[in-house]
């Protein structure tokens, strides 16, 4: 049974081209979205689920369902915000969604195989995608779970401070913590990160977390009881989010799951802001003229 690719793109808006996930990128107007889903395919993913809003459904549908026909088998589930489902009668008022590891409870009716969960608007690379494959193919249970580990110094913007998941690694090359460091950024020829006024230094090998998670279904029983704890705590918090890393330390701390932090040399690309596009878009000519990817993605 192929692995499932699960993508989180209920941030996305109605109009296409109106958020940078959306945004053209490719030289035919290709999302980050389509080189991701172009990789997974030849990476040997079965099936591509899209977490987005119900409102966006017909949307969604319309640029995706033609041109991967035939390709990938594709599916839609939709996040938002009735706590019944979850047995919770009390109503619970929210500024935004729950966050992202509550986007991926709903896949849980759909998903019965192994399966990775990315960001839409993360430019990933051919590499990490066949190495979760290979790791959810021959290695994944429901104790053996896994992380792709970027090169910190292949995440940075030029533009300004970055926000990521440091993670820290033992001598198996397993996950024992991740830390969210919400200001890291190049100054002068160092990383560093700051923190209460102080500066920090960190290595460029120093390997994070992009949200490029591997799991078992297994995951989503334990994710539902996880939920249902963090949303009566954080009732009369609005914009609190249930993140995907809370389960990961939630996991590793009480040894009911291990994860593997499956290293990539690739460079990761995204928008943090608006300055990067004219970056990617260079990136992504570089790898069509190395011959990574065809001019035109998808015939």
């Amino acid at each position: 049974m192929k692995p499932t690719l699960l993508i989180l793109a209920a941030g996305m808006a109605s109009r296409y081209g109106s958020m940078k996930q959306i945004d053209g990128f490719g030289p035919n107007g290709e999302t980050i979205i389509d080189y991701s889903i172009y990789d997974a395919i030849k990476a040997g993913f079965g099936k591509v689920v899209f977490i987005i809003k119900e409102e966006f459904a017909d949307n969604f549908r319309s640029i995706f369902d033609h041109k991967l026909k035939g390709q990938i088998e594709v599916d839609y589930v939709f996040q938002n915000f009735d706590l019944k489902q979850f047995g919770i009668e009390e109503e619970i008022y929210r500024e935004k969604p729950w966050g992202t590891a509550h986007a991926i409870l709903s896949g849980r009716k759909v998903i019965n195989e192994p399966f990775c969960v990315i960001n839409a608007d993360d430019f990933y690379g051919f590499d990490a995608f066949k190495k979760m494959v290979d790791f959810l193919s021959t290695e994944a249970n429901d104790r053996n779970y896994a992380i792709i580990g970027y090169q910190l110094g292949k995440t940075l913007s030029d533009f300004g401070s970055v926000s990521r998941g440091v993670c820290q690694v033992d001598a198996e090359g397993n996950l024992t913590a991740i830390t969210e460091r919400t200001k890291i950024l190049k100054s002068n020829d160092q990383i560093i990160y700051e923190e209460d006024g102080k500066e920090f230094p960190l290595d460029f090998g120093t390997p994070v977390s992009m949200n490029f998670w591997g799991f078992t279904p297994a995951v989503f029983k334990i994710t539902e009881e996880l939920f249902k704890t963090f949303a009566q705590e954080n009732k009369d918090k609005p914009k609190a989010e249930f993140f995907i890393p809370l389960i990961g330390e939630y996991l590793v701390s009480k040894d009911i799951a291990s994860f593997k932090v499956v290293p990539t040399d690739n460079q990761w690309f995204g928008v943090t802001y608006k300055e990067d596009k004219p970056l990617v878009q260079e990136s992504i000519n570089e790898l069509i003229k190395n011959g990574n990817y065809p001019k035109k993605l998808w015939n």
